[in-house]
């Protein structure tokens, strides 16, 4: 029997606010529309041909493999930085791997059936990594009731002061959480790299254990305030630290959003955090052993992700009938951790 989906977890607003209005935040593709956001640019020459693209209604692999065709490359042969949305419009880099060749002249002719327009296209000696990114930028048009709440503007400040609940969007789980169901079957057996290629489902049922995680925290009212001991992540980076005692000082920094506390990616390894939040992950754990266990055989190495994410250069603005937010996010977090804040929506 299938499990219901989606999960209840909690909102950081509702305890003030109440809950969200009704919403709709992806009519149609041009409602949802994401830039990826670099720290470097393509130095010009090498053996990869880097590809400024905006896609439109269009996974990213589905993206991969059409341009492997075209460019008469195997798929390997393409690099990217990040899994942009589907039902979206997207701009994204992609790499080739052309070493000695030049792209084919009429590539655009090649691509003339796929939804992708060429923005640019510049060499540089290494293929793209996935990761490399700093972060994404969102524009999204949200309709419904939504538009005439009044305190809309209200929770939306909140978000901006306080941060936003780093949640794993709906998109990581599939349709009515069927990644999960498959990824609790392949564990059980035993996870097989030829039967999971790109590692989705092992990333499935780490962000399900993350997020059962946070939504713990949530309920503790600690998911945003440093635990004596535990490993906290400097914001916009990757460098972490422990916090030996927690005093005047770091939650102050923890208040104006330096630092953010964080929750285990689980795998093998050391947790290396306080007995506080260890105890937090441990009951997440001990209520999904299967998936846990099954990600320790698979050789999945256990990791670290910051439980609350700051909004980059907020706005909001209204139309007479849908209203737009525009935001960045760090690489991984998901805009619809953001929405869900704020609208109700079944998907969410």
């Amino acid at each position: 029997m299938s499990e219901p989906w989606p999960p209840v977890w909690p909102r950081v607003l509702e305890a003030e606010f109440g809950s969200p209005p009704q919403g709709e935040y992806r009519a149609v593709p041009e409602d949802f529309r994401v830039e990826e956001c670099l720290d470097f640019a393509p130095e010009g020459e090498g053996e990869h041909l880097w590809l400024w693209v905006e896609k439109r209604d269009l996974s990213t692999l589905e993206l991969a493999r059409r341009l492997a065709r075209a460019c008469e490359v195997t798929p390997r042969d393409i690099g990217y930085a990040g899994m942009k949305d589907r039902v979206a419009v997207t701009r994204q880099w992609l790499s080739v791997h052309l070493p000695g060749r030049q792209a084919p002249a009429d590539l655009d002719e090649r691509l003339a059936d796929t939804p992708v327009t060429l923005l640019e296209q510049v060499r540089h000696p290494r293929k793209l990594k996935r990761g490399v990114h700093r972060a994404n930028r969102f524009t999204l048009r949200l309709s419904g009731a939504v538009v005439d709440d009044p305190r809309l503007e209200a929770r939306w400040q909140r978000l901006i002061d306080a941060g936003v609940p780093n949640y794993f969007g709906p998109q990581r789980f599939g349709p009515e959480g069927r990644n999960l169901a498959k990824a609790r079957a392949i564990l059980a057996k035993g996870w097989r790299k030829r039967e999971d290629r790109e590692g989705m489902l092992l990333s499935t049922a780490r962000s399900y254990l993350f997020n059962q995680l946070l939504a713990r925290r949530i309920v503790a009212g600690d998911w945003a305030t440093p635990l004596d001991g535990e490993l906290l992540v400097l914001d916009g980076t990757a460098s972490q630290f422990a916090s030996a005692s927690v005093d005047a000082a770091l939650l102050e920094r923890a208040a104006r959003l330096d630092v953010h506390p964080s929750g285990v990616l689980w795998g093998s390894g050391d947790a290396a955090t306080s007995a506080a939040a260890l105890a937090h992950e441990q009951a997440v754990i001990a209520a999904e052993p299967a998936l846990a266990e099954g990600l320790v055989r698979a050789g999945v190495r256990m990791g670290r992700r910051p439980l609350r994410v700051r909004l980059g250069e907020p706005s909001l603005s209204r139309e007479a009938q849908s209203l737009t937010l525009d935001f960045a996010l760090p690489r991984g977090a998901f805009a619809t951790a953001v929405l869900r804040e704020l609208i109700d929506h079944a998907s969410l």
